[in-house]
C-alpha cells in the first residue's frame, strides 16, 4: 500500500459503493475493515483501489455496478444521507429499490423540489458539478409578486450578497396571476441557496422553487417522490 497514492480508506469505501464516508468512518473505528489482511483503524490510510484487497466484516468489497438515477424530489426532504437533525431525506424515495450506495449530484435545499440526479459514479458526479463545465440548470420559481421589466432586468444584472456575486444566465416571466408570478431562471453555477438569496436581496418572496432541467436533460413527467434509472440517451444528453 503506497502512502502517497490512491485515496483515503473511508473515501475508498464510499467510491466502491459500500456506504457513505461517515458510515465508513464508523466501520473503520470499530475495527471491521481489513486491508490486505490487516485490521486498519486509520481512516486516512491511502489505498489503491486496483491493487489493495479491502474486506469489511469478512466480505471482500468490490466495485458496484454504475448506477445513474433521476429523482423528482418532493418539498420537505433534505439532500443528504446522514442528517444529524433526523429529518426525512431523499433516501426515503429509494426505499425498496435494489441499489448500491448512491449519492446526490449537487443539492436541492429542503424547501426546493424537482430534478435531482443520484449516482455511485464519482467521476460522472464530479464532472457535472465542476464549475468549469458551466452546465445550465433550469428552475421554475413561483414568487409573491409580479415583477415588471425593470425588476427582471435588475435581477438579471445580479447582486452581491455576503461577498458573493449572485447572477443568472437568464430570467424570464412565464405567467402571472393576482399577486404571484412564475419565473424561469437558468443558472450555470450553484451557490448555496443561490436563487433564494438573489430574489431576497430584491425583497421578493419565493413560494415554490422547482428544478425542471439539468443541461438538456428534462425532469419530464416523472412522478413526485419517485426515482428511475437514466436511459443511455439521457446520459448522452449530459455528456454533450
Amino acid at each position: 500500500m503506497g502512502k502517497s497514492l490512491g485515496v483515503s480508506l473511508h473515501r475508498a469505501l464510499s467510491k466502491l459503493g459500500l456506504c457513505s464516508r461517515t458510515q465508513a468512518q464508523v466501520l473503520i473505528a470499530e475495527g471491521r475493515v481489513r486491508v490486505n489482511g490487516k485490521v486498519v483503524r486509520d481512516v486516512s490510510l491511502r489505498v489503491d483501489l486496483d491493487r489493495d484487497r479491502i474486506v469489511v466484516d469478512d466480505k471482500p468489497v468490490v466495485a458496484e455496478r454504475k448506477v445513474y438515477l433521476m429523482l423528482n424530489k418532493p418539498r420537505g426532504l433534505v439532500t443528504t444521507r446522514d442528517d444529524p437533525q433526523q429529518r426525512d431525506t431523499v433516501y426515503t424515495c429509494l426505499e425498496g429499490l435494489d441499489l448500491p450506495f448512491v449519492s446526490p449530484v449537487g443539492r436541492l435545499d429542503k424547501a426546493s423540489e424537482g430534478l435531482l440526479l443520484m449516482t455511485n459514479d464519482t467521476h460522472f458526479a464530479n464532472r457535472l458539478m465542476d464549475p468549469a463545465s458551466h452546465l445550465p440548470k433550469t428552475y421554475h420559481v413561483q414568487v409573491g409578486t409580479v415583477p415588471d421589466a425593470t425588476m427582471l432586468e435588475a435581477l438579471h444584472a445580479g447582486v452581491t450578497v455576503d461577498g458573493e456575486t449572485l447572477t443568472a444566465n437568464s430570467i424570464a416571466l412565464l405567467r402571472s396571476g393576482g399577486r404571484t408570478a412564475w419565473l424561469e431562471i437558468v443558472l450555470d453555477e450553484g451557490r448555496n441557496r443561490h436563487i433564494r438569496r438573489l430574489l431576497a436581496a430584491h425583497g421578493i418572496e419565493v413560494k415554490r422553487l422547482i428544478r425542471i432541467a439539468i443541461g438538456r436533460l428534462p425532469l419530464g413527467d416523472l412522478a413526485k417522490g419517485t426515482a428511475r434509472h437514466l436511459t443511455a440517451e439521457e446520459l448522452a444528453l449530459l455528456a454533450d
